[in-house]
């Protein structure tokens, strides 16, 4: 029986999988911040650009 191989494209479907957790993120952090809470919201918006794969990853 051969092993089982990840797909190719694994890559790119965890990346957008990333891209669409950090944009979330940050649409929840603006929307905190007006919803005056701007501790919450800063520490979404940061967190959000630490998971995103255009900015600085944690994961890699």
């Amino acid at each position: 029986m051969p092993p089982i191989a990840a797909p190719q494209n694994l890559g790119v479907t965890l990346a957008f999988i990333l891209w669409i957790i950090a944009a979330i993120l940050v649409i929840s952090g603006i929307f905190a911040i007006f919803r005056k809470q701007l501790l919450w919201g800063i520490v979404l918006i940061v967190v959000g650009c630490l998971v995103g794969p255009g900015g600085v990853s944690i994961f890699t």
